[in-house]
Order: structure tokens, then sequence, then C-alpha cells
């Protein structure tokens, strides 16, 4: 084997490298739509378990590249996983997400929130990606992942999922200065996660910014892309060849900023066509996704079709085929796979005249 065929083959793509076909993973592959997960969930009910024991879970991490051989597998977990360690109390609760016992509402919270020391705190990450990494040798490249400052803070703020995020916004527009003290804490936490997870294996990270879809962009630029720069600037000191990708759930009208993040890869959802996004944010900058998670319903030709459209459009260099958000949970497993399966054969597919 010569240099860069011992490089797994996402890393290549993270890199710019030009290849023959995509690399491919999905989002949420380790879940519910996976009848060895589901099965799993009967022996050990709470998220928490299954995500902080360690040996529990690298199996669900493992269960879809035992089943699929996907060219990423990433950590099994969740973006609230480091917030105890902040001194930030939460549970996640079984179809409904996380919840904060104590939502942060005022400075005297935040003043009190912790340095994150993730060998004390999260005990679990180290043995799960070094497990991650002995198993998947250079067959894969092991992810890992975090949340972003915004959608951490608005977690802590809002105290579960939301969907008008008004007392974050609130806290945002009537008491900014105590807001940005809250997203620098958590920057720097994440920084310190990240540069962790990295330290134990991860070979790339993603950040989810899940919610950073939801403003307006005038304040993505003031309360958003400077604690995702934030964030990147401090790994990348550190760090600087871990590729770094972010996501950002609804960002049709974000690409532009977030490619300013310091962000390597920008992970694009169905909203935008792959070709538009690609001439929006530049030759240089390497994207992931982008197909739509309801594709998966489709017939298996609907599937090869949209899966052979977005990598025309993508092109040879610096792509990552994914959906653009997780798969859904009731997703035909034969589905997933035969994802997986076109995704691998579309130099063939590509070469072959279509009628």
């Amino acid at each position: 084997m010569t240099g860069s065929s011992q490089i797994p083959l996402l890393l290549r793509a993270a890199r710019g490298e030009v290849l023959d076909r995509p690399p491919v993973w999905m989002m949420r592959q380790a879940g519910r739509y996976m009848k060895a997960y589901r099965d799993l969930r009967e022996k050990y009910p709470s998220f928490r378990e299954r995500s902080e024991i360690p040996e529990v879970a690298i199996k669900i991490s493992l269960q879809p590249w035992r089943a699929f051989q996907p060219d990423g597998v990433i950590l099994f977990s969740d973006i609230v996983t480091p917030l105890p360690g902040l001194g930030i109390e939460m549970d996640i609760a079984e179809g409904k997400g996380p919840i904060i016992a104590d939502p942060i509402r005022s400075q005297a919270q935040i003043d009190a929130l912790r340095a994150l020391e993730p060998e004390e705190s999260l005990p679990f990450i180290k043995p799960i990606l070094n497990a991650l990494r002995a198993e998947v040798g250079n067959q894969s490249t092991v992810l890992g992942f975090v949340g972003a400052p915004w959608t951490l803070a608005a977690y802590a703020v809002e105290g579960k999922g939301s969907k008008t995020y008004s007392v974050i916004k609130n806290m945002a527009f009537s008491t900014p200065a105590m807001l940005h003290s809250l997203l620098e804490k958590l920057a720097d936490a994440i920084a310190v996660y990240t540069r962790y997870q990295i330290d134990c294996g991860a070979q790339v990270v993603q950040m989810f910014d899940s919610w950073a879809g939801q403003v307006s962009p005038q304040d993505y630029d003031t309360f958003i892309l400077p604690y995702q720069q934030r964030v990147f600037r401090q790994v990348k000191q550190t760090h600087p060849d871990t590729p770094l990708i972010l996501l950002v759930s609804g960002s049709g009208g974000l690409l532009e900023r977030m490619a300013k993040s310091g962000a390597d890869i920008i992970s694009v959802d169905w909203t935008v066509d792959m070709a538009d996004a690609r001439s929006r944010l530049g030759k240089e900058m390497n994207v992931q996704g982008n197909i739509d998670p309801g594709v998966l319903f489709g017939s298996k030709e609907f599937i090869r079709d949209r899966i052979l459209d977005t990598i025309r459009k993508a092109g040879h260099r610096g792509h990552i085929l994914n959906l653009g958000h997780g798969i859904l949970p009731k997703t035909p497993e034969e589905n997933a796979a035969f994802f997986f399966e076109t995704a691998k054969q579309v130099d063939q597919l590509l070469a072959t005249p279509t009628h």
C-alpha cells in the first residue's frame, strides 16, 4: 500500500483530495431505525446509560459499521453530554430530548459555572473513542462531535427543546452582556472538549449548531459566528491538521456566514441545491451532504438517482456524502443499506450512460 491509500477515504475528502467516489456516512446512523439499537434500548432504557457506559456506547457506535461499513463511524453521544461537567445538570428524556433541571436565567448562575475537566467529568469518552479507532483501523474514519455555543446556550437557558426560542432570544435582546458571558464560557469548554476527543482518537470532529438557523442573519453575526470562530480557532491552535465540520439546521440563508467560521467542511442541508451551495461557498470550501432524509423512504431507483444527482453537483473534490440531517426513525434498514451500497459503487454508476 502506498501513502494515501492507507489514509481513510473520509480524511482524504476532508483534506480536499480529488477522489473516485465521495466517502459516505449518515448522521444518526446509530439509532432508532435499526432493530439492533431498539433491542439494546430495551435493556438500557436511559439514553445516558446507553451513551455513558463505554461497552454499551461502543456497541451502539459500531452497529452501523458492522451492518453497512460506512466511511465514517461516529461516537454515540449527545451534544449536551458535557454540560454536567460545567455544573449544568441535565437528563435526556426518551422522545423529548435534553431536559435541564435548573435553566440558566441569571448572571450568578453563569458566574458559578466550572471550567470543563473532561478526564474527570467525561471518563467514558476515552475508552469509547479508543475502542472505535482500534475496531475500524484504516478502513473508516472515527468522528467525534460537539454542540456549538449558541445551541448549548439555548438548551441551558430554555431548559428543553423549543419551537420559538423565546427565552434565549429574550436574553439576547434584553440582557445581551449576560448571554455573551455564557457563550464565552461555553465556547471555551467546547474547545477543550473538542481537543480532548481528538486526543482520545477522533480523526474528524463535527460541531452541531442545531438551533443557529432560527435567528436573523444580523443576530447570527452577533451571537453565533464569533463563538463558532472562538471554538475552531482554539482547536486549530493545538490540532491544526484535524478537519472540523460545521452543521447548522435550516442553514440555506447562512452558508456564506458559515464559511467564515473556521470550519474545514460545511454541512449543507437539502433546502439548498448542491450546485448552488458549491457556487456560494467557493471552490476551496469542502462540503458534506445534502440528501433529504425523506428520500430513504423512496424506491431504490429514486434513492440512486438522488445520490447520483448530488454527487454530480458536488464534484470529485472535497465532498462527503451524507444526509442533510439525521436518518429518520422509521427508515427501512434495507434502504439505508442501499444508500451505502450505491454510494460505494458510484464511480461505476456515473460511468454508465443513463437511459
